[in-house]
């Protein structure tokens, strides 16, 4: 059954180097304050799982926490690219760094798989993409009943998977509702799990197009107010598109975002005080 504890020792506990990491969300509830962590307590030589990385992993992959990217899409929602992960890949900086892409409809595949106990997935996909020459997790396969092509991809098994959600109660049972992802699938599919909630309840009240997560599906539950900033988390904060917008300047310089980092991040172990500390006042403001 899942224990609550502050984030920090969830952290401390289950996450290791080396390990395959999945920190999921879609638009919604993405995990900004565990990612934090993990950069706070140094963790190092990650593979990084996540079907849309973005400004997250952006920070994750320039803090030299990460070997490996997972992925289908990254970029900055509505902005542009992200600078850490492009000097990464092009520049090895911080670190030498390997991407291993996928569509969208293959990651959800391989998530679903991990989650089932498969050891791979099926689906028609990558037709006409050149992605099969250039991805070694991507093989077509011949269905044994048709003799259709079709496509395989291996399961996705992380070590740790980390989602932001709405609600948990005592006993560790996880309530998440409005825009979900895979989390569902990720945190079945993982050896271990850490989930940060907006608030620890003592009932959990059904909602139209909730997901339940039973405590046994989780390791720890880490009450962390905000701890999607700067996404939103539905009905308890709303999506700060200015900083979106201000991350684009801070990150395209190394000297600007390590700067950020070290001074929001590594320094700051209060999160209430980061959530202040990024608010675009002046200090961020004129390194813009």
């Amino acid at each position: 059954m899942a224990s609550v504890m502050s984030l920090a020792e969830a952290v401390s506990t289950l996450v290791r180097d080396g390990d395959t990491v999945a920190l999921e969300g879609f638009t919604h509830l993405i995990p900004h304050a565990a990612g934090h962590e993990l950069i706070r307590q140094g963790r190092r030589d990650l593979t990084l799982v996540r079907m849309t990385p973005d400004m997250v992993y952006d920070q994750l992959i320039g803090a030299g926490c990460a070997r490996k990217l997972i992925f289908s899409w990254g970029g900055n929602p509505g902005v542009g690219s992200l600078h850490r992960l492009r000097d990464a890949v092009e520049k090895r900086w911080p670190r030498p760094f390997e991407i291993e892409e996928h569509s969208h409809a293959g990651m959800s595949v391989r998530y679903v798989a991990g989650a089932s106990g498969l050891p791979f997935g099926v689906l028609r996909g990558y037709v006409g993409t050149d992605l099969p020459k250039h991805t070694k997790t991507i093989a077509a396969i011949a269905c044994p009943f048709t003799g259709e092509e079709l496509t395989a991809v291996p399961a996705i098994n992380p070590d740790v998977s980390i989602i932001h959600a709405q609600q948990a109660d005592r006993s560790g049972n996880v309530h998440l509702w409005g825009i979900v992802g895979v989390q569902k699938e990720a945190i079945l599919a993982a050896a271990r799990a850490i989930v940060t909630v907006e608030e620890v309840v003592d009932v959990l009240t059904p909602r139209p197009g909730g997901v339940v997560l039973p405590g046994w599906t989780i390791d720890a539950v880490c009450e962390v107010p905000g701890g999607s900033h700067p996404s939103y988390a539905m009905g308890y904060s709303v999506r700060d598109n200015a900083f979106y917008q201000a991350w684009d300047a801070i990150a395209r310089d190394r000297d600007t975002f390590t700067d950020w980092i070290d001074r929001h991040i590594v320094s700051t172990a209060d999160f209430a005080e980061y959530r202040r500390s990024v608010g675009l006042d002046d200090t961020v403001t004129s390194n813009h």
